[in-house]
């Protein structure tokens, strides 16, 4: 690697954590104002989950492009390239006038975050050592937390606030100026790396991925809605040749001794194969999860936005306190364990929310949901930690770079399908339920 002899020191790790922070807190901001931009926009169901679940898809399909393109042409470059992108695709998101305008911009968004993320923790790598190092890899494995929690909290009183009648525009608009920040200093600040050899991008396999996921997006999340005309059928039964086709180009690549998309000597790994379970079973359903929750918290039991948004501190205190201990956890007992402790504590906290919500009607508030919630932040975190190390475990170090890559990839696109699938599935019983009822 050819690296920068200077560290980034503590401002230049501000500015890569800050830059960090920026996609995770876009997440959770897009969540708070959902019941805000239905009643301005006046979406349908299946809108409102593609404008959170484009930007994970987006995110997805780009994010193995990203890193490469660091490598490649400067990882402080691309950042910055990221940066600027996210920052123009948040104007958007604000100025945006219809749903097929901000569904654009949302798209922008997660592309400039797939630009965005792979440099951070790349450039960590390459110009910390020893204990700088360790406590920046804390850092970034714990910011998760902090930005749910400023996510959360501040993109619901943007919202409530109202400021200039722009109501949930603010929570897009607040993005701009913070880019604008990371951008006049990152120059100076950010020292700049790259690879000493370049890796070819696989455009053919992004292509494919993008087709496959969208092919997936779509139907089920327009499906229940428009009762399933052929075109969902016809493009979830095109999941097969794209798959095929995919498969094939990345033989063809690994064969000529390039690195594809996903390579399918690293697919064949067991580690790998339950890291994918893991991503499926977990990442959708927790992005699904916080998309009902929000929308159940404020359309369902008239929280306002920053009700809603501080009614999650506890699970983000939860989140950062667990990834930051988590790796000791590791060290000391064996990673299955330690990843079974996290789904028990999260269940054992999904079930004292139902119960919570249950028993306390429309009286509950932040407080009240407290408990619940820290358990589920907690059990989070150990999940999370869990899954790149077991996923991990069988790859060499010379398939580093492509194994964390290609868990990135499918952590990004699950969180994604997330949404559009179960959050879409909700509103389509919960629609069907209120016209039993009418």
């Amino acid at each position: 690697m050819k690296t920068s002899a200077v560290s980034p020191g503590r401002a230049g790790l501000i500015l890569l954590l800050t830059g960090q922070m920026l996609p995770l807190i876009d997440t959770s901001i897009t969540n708070v104002a959902l019941d805000s931009i239905t009643l301005s926009l006046h979406t349908s169901a299946t809108q409102l989950a593609l404008i959170v679940a484009l930007y994970g898809v987006a995110f997805a399909v780009c994010l193995a492009m990203g890193s490469k393109l660091g490598d490649n042409l400067g990882r402080r470059r691309v950042f910055l390239w990221g940066v600027a992108l996210f920052g123009i695709a948040s104007l958007l998101c604000g100025l945006a006038n219809s749903v097929s305008a901000l569904l654009a911009a949302r798209t922008l968004q997660g592309m400039g975050a797939a630009l965005i993320v792979p440099q951070i923790l790349a450039t960590l790598h390459v110009t910390l050592k020893g204990t700088a190092h360790a406590r920046a890899i804390s850092l970034y494995g714990g910011i998760g937390g902090v930005a749910f929690i400023i996510g959360q909290m501040g993109g619901g009183w943007l919202v409530s606030a109202d400021i200039a009648g722009l109501g949930w525009r603010n929570a897009f608009f607040i993005n701009v100026p913070i880019c604008l920040l990371v951008l006049v200093l990152s120059h100076r600040y950010v020292p700049e790396t790259q690879s000493e050899t370049r890796t070819r991008i696989d455009w053919q396999g992004t292509v494919a991925l993008a087709m496959i996921l969208c092919c997936l997006l779509f139907p089920l999340a327009l499906g229940p809605e428009l009762h399933w005309p052929w075109e969902t059928k016809v493009a979830l039964l095109a999941l097969v040749p794209l798959a095929w086709w995919m498969r094939t180009n990345a033989l063809k690549q690994q064969q000529a001794g390039f690195m594809p998309l996903l390579p399918p000597r690293l697919l064949k790994l067991h580690s790998i194969r339950f890291g994918l379970l893991i991503a499926f079973l977990f990442f959708s359903a927790w992005s699904g999860f916080m998309f009902c929750m929000a929308l159940t918290l404020q359309a369902g039991m008239g929280m306002t936005p920053y009700q809603s948004g501080n009614s999650f501190v506890a699970l983000g205190v939860a989140y950062f306190i667990s990834a930051w201990y988590a790796p000791k956890l590791i060290g000391r007992y064996n990673m299955r364990t330690i990843l079974l402790t996290g789904l028990v504590i999260q269940v054992s906290g999904l079930l004292a929310l139902i119960a919570t919500l249950q028993l306390s009607g429309r009286m509950v508030g932040a407080l009240v949901l407290a408990p619940s919630t820290a358990l589920i932040g907690y059990g989070q975190a150990l999940i999370v930690n869990s899954f790149y190390r077991i996923g991990m475990r069988d790859i060499t170090t010379h398939d580093a770079g492509a194994g964390s890559a290609l868990l990135s990839t499918l952590q990004q696109a699950t969180l994604g399908l997330g949404p559009a699938v179960l959050g879409g599935l909700f509103l389509h019983l919960v629609g069907q339920s209120q016209g039993n009822y009418s």
